[in-house]
């Protein structure tokens, strides 16, 4: 594991033994932004302003920036990304972070982990495609073994997380937003070769409960506004599944959920997006045209996730 601090030795106090901040997780701890030349990592994640925060209040703290882009439930636990697995010497990273804490035991004050998004990403085909002949379409079958592993592997995640930091220490994880919102820009059964538009044609809001619900069809649904409301399903349901796994080994949650408006469906004024799309043009690059659609938060976003964190650091 690398870590990345914002100050050096020299910065903290003479005699001043140094503390850890471990962040751990997928794309979203280590700041991937789209770019020109494809997906990249950068020094603007949630992780790193989170950090650069609680550097100005203790200059002694150290930030072992860990993570690592495409992780999901399952590779955080068993390995299987060969870019990922060199990075943590050859293991998974849960085995590196496991070590990490055993060897320094008792100066590590915050751990936070993001992990699960990841599950869904490879359920949506066709979104950058073009001239695809009927648009991106979403793999069901897929979305249900994404929630199926989040059910089964975040509690294993939070468990060895928990035994490997000790009772005192402070880990944080969090839920997702939904970028896939995005998807009630396109009008059912557009193609992607044409450009979204910043609004929903006419004006009027989706009906999240306009296409199938979680559970109600197998195969492949239509990644277009009729399935916000399936969308909003998924998250949900995931979401409640990590707090669940969290709380049970005493393990808080930021809500980023919340923080992005990601289930209010509300209308602010006539002829304006709802709350939760808003939300998603605003703080990710899913409605940007020229790099995007990408489902990683611009600095805005990973700004309020940063604020969702350092709320509850104690």
């Amino acid at each position: 594991m690398t870590g990345c601090a914002g100050g050096d030795g020299e910065d903290s106090p003479a005699g001043a033994e140094e503390r850890y901040y471990l962040s751990l997780g997928d794309s979203l701890t280590v700041g991937v932004q789209p770019s020109e030349g494809g997906p990249a990592e950068t020094p603007d994640g949630y992780t790193d302003i989170l950090y650069r925060t609680l550097y100005d209040a203790d200059s002694t703290l150290r930030h072992e920036r860990s993570g690592c882009g495409g992780e999901d439930t399952t590779t955080f636990i068993e390995g299987g990304i060969a870019h990922c697995e060199e990075q943590y010497g050859g293991r998974p990273q849960i085995e590196a972070a496991e070590e990490f804490l055993s060897e320094h035991a008792g100066r590590v004050d915050l751990v936070t982990v993001t992990i699960g998004g990841n599950n869904f990403t490879r359920c949506v085909r066709g979104i950058d495609e073009v001239g695809g002949g009927g648009g991106p379409v979403v793999d069901t079958e897929c979305i249900d073994d994404g929630l199926e592993r989040i059910e089964t592997e975040v509690p294993v995640i939070a468990s060895r997380l928990r035994a490997a930091a000790g009772p005192d220490t402070q880990i944080i994880g969090m839920t997702y937003y939904n970028p896939f919102l995005a998807a009630m820009l396109l009008e059912p059964g557009e193609d992607p070769s044409d450009e979204p538009s910043e609004e929903p044609s006419d004006g009027t809001p989706v009906d999240p409960e306009a296409g199938p619900g979680l559970g109600e069809v197998e195969g492949e649904i239509p990644f277009d506004a009729t399935f916000a409301g399936y969308a909003t399903e998924v998250l949900e349901t995931m979401n409640e599944s990590l707090r669940s796994a969290y709380a049970a080994e005493d393990i808080e949650v930021a809500d980023v959920e919340a923080a992005f408006d990601s289930s209010d469906f509300d209308v602010p004024q006539e002829g304006s997006m709802p709350n939760n799309l808003q939300a998603v043009c605003d703080y990710t690059w899913m409605c940007n045209t020229d790099l995007g659609p990408d489902i990683h938060t611009n600095k805005a976003g990973a700004t309020v996730i940063a604020e969702e964190f350092a709320s509850l650091v104690r």
